[in-house]
């Protein structure tokens, strides 16, 4: 189901303003860190209360996903981004002044929320705006936006930064919040709403289950894997099991409908983008890592050394879209997943053989075209044959499941590289860490095998 009326010109019109938030959003994981060891000099912050800057940012925008996605539905798409827009824009135009690392981090928790109420929509308003037959075209312009971050975060926060201080780092995002405040309001439709309520014991009960996975996770290295950690994580999985049980008996407004899972390439797109999730957030710290204190690069050379990969998935990604359309559901994705799986093999034992740099330009080539082959087509197979109903709902199941395989990624690279360290060499400790996502993809290359073209079913 598409929007009524609306044009394709009018679409990719929407699109685009879709796309300054979209960017904006996920921008802040590497622009923000950029700035981080200034922020620490800057506001007298141990260690691990810096670290909070960039956690509490991934927990608040982490965890109310499902419920996000959902108030698309009830309260209507356009609106529900419009109004994460506003906090997340005025939370870092606060976050500019804040005069205590305790103030920093408490705004940027309001960040995160606004980024979470903005990021399921996209989505859900690509899926009911573009006819069945042009969405994969659609997720590969949005998909390319989305590569594009991991590209101009660091060069931007370096520039700003360097240039002008951290502050200037989140006055950036006000002019570009400014921008999409007027370009959605102007050009993106408001389609008709589809959930009549939410439940709100769900809602409360899905985010203590992935609060407590999330933080457990995200937080079980710093406090050394503590007994209370392990309860956190405990108290999480027993929530995720009383969430299941509530979905199934409340039906039709469940805060995810049962209905979603009825549809096979729903189902498989979402076990692929948890392992996409775990394996591509958790291979920059390695490969950074390796690059700086392994091969002794520089900062900024150890960042150009990952230029070709962020070049390769904005060009590719759109091509990759647009193949999706037109060939068999799962071919694309599974030449992605190939890629991916070979790139971080080849950097892995590149890294345990103490390889000279420019080899790694192979890997970081390789990588980059992985990302446009894998992220687009996923999204795309997995949301296009969602009923309009059922659109918020099946993004906000699709980002969560990204980001919680994100941070599960992110914990068991960082566990293997501290078990080799002070035991084996360096580059074998990293290098070792760059199998572990490799390993997991090998999950996510069997589910997109099994992507078929039939509709729901």
């Amino acid at each position: 189901m598409t929007a009524p009326g609306l044009s394709r010109h009018s679409s990719w019109q929407a699109l685009a303003a879709l796309c300054v938030g979209l960017f904006m959003t996920l921008l802040d994981q590497s622009l923000v860190a950029v700035a981080l060891p200034r922020i620490r000099e800057d506001l007298d912050a141990s260690l691990n209360q810096v670290v909070w800057v960039s956690a509490v940012y991934l927990l608040t925008f982490a965890v109310p996903l499902l419920v996000t996605g959902r108030l698309g539905d009830r309260f209507g798409q356009q609106r529900v981004y419009l109004v994460g827009m506003a906090v997340f824009t005025t939370a870092a135009f606060a976050c500019a002044f804040a005069p205590t690392i305790e103030w920093l981090i408490a705004l940027r928790a309001l960040q995160g929320l606004g980024g979470s109420l903005i990021n399921p929509q996209p989505l859900s308003i690509i899926t009911r705006i573009f006819p069945r037959e042009r969405r994969g075209t659609a997720m590969g312009v949005w998909s390319a936006v989305a590569g594009s971050t991991g590209l101009f975060g660091p060069v931007i926060g370096g520039l700003l930064v360097g240039t002008v201080g951290w502050r200037a780092v989140f006055f950036f995002y006000v002019p570009l919040g400014l921008i999409s405040l007027v370009m959605v309001a102007r050009f993106v439709p408001r389609l008709p709403r589809m959930a009549a309520r939410i439940d709100l014991v769900s809602a409360l009960v899905s985010l203590i289950a992935v609060l407590g996975v999330v933080f457990a996770l995200q937080q079980g290295p710093e406090f050394d894997w503590a007994p209370w950690i392990w309860g956190v994580l405990a108290l999480g999985a027993l929530a995720f099991g009383g969430f299941v049980r509530l979905q199934r008996r409340i039906g039709a407004d469940a805060l995810v409908p049962t209905a979603l899972f009825a549809h096979h390439n729903f189902r498989l797109g979402i076990i692929a983008v948890s392992t996409l999730g775990f394996a591509v957030y958790s291979v920059n710290l390695p490969i950074m890592l390796y690059l700086q204190q392994g091969a002794g690069l520089s900062a900024q050379v150890a960042g150009l050394m990952l230029v070709p990969m962020g070049v390769l998935s904005v060009v590719l990604a759109p091509y990759a879209g647009r193949l999706t359309d037109r060939l068999a559901p799962g071919l694309i994705s599974r030449a992605g997943f190939l890629l991916l799986i070979t790139s971080m093999t080849l950097f892995g034992l590149l890294m345990l053989i103490d390889a000279p740099v420019p080899a790694f330009l192979a890997p970081v080539t390789l990588l980059g075209a992985a990302n446009a082959l894998a992220w687009s087509p996923n999204s795309a197979i997995t949301m296009r044959d969602l009923p309009a109903s059922l659109a918020g709902a099946g993004s906000g199941v699709y980002n969560t499941s990204r980001q919680v395989g994100a941070v599960l990624g992110a914990a068991a690279t960082g566990a293997v590289m501290q078990m080799g360290e002070g035991t084996v060499s360096f580059g074998a400790a990293v290098g070792t860490a760059m199998f572990v996502p490799a390993a997991v993809l090998l999950i996510g290359l069997a589910a997109v095998s099994g992507f078929r073209a039939d509709r729901p079913g």
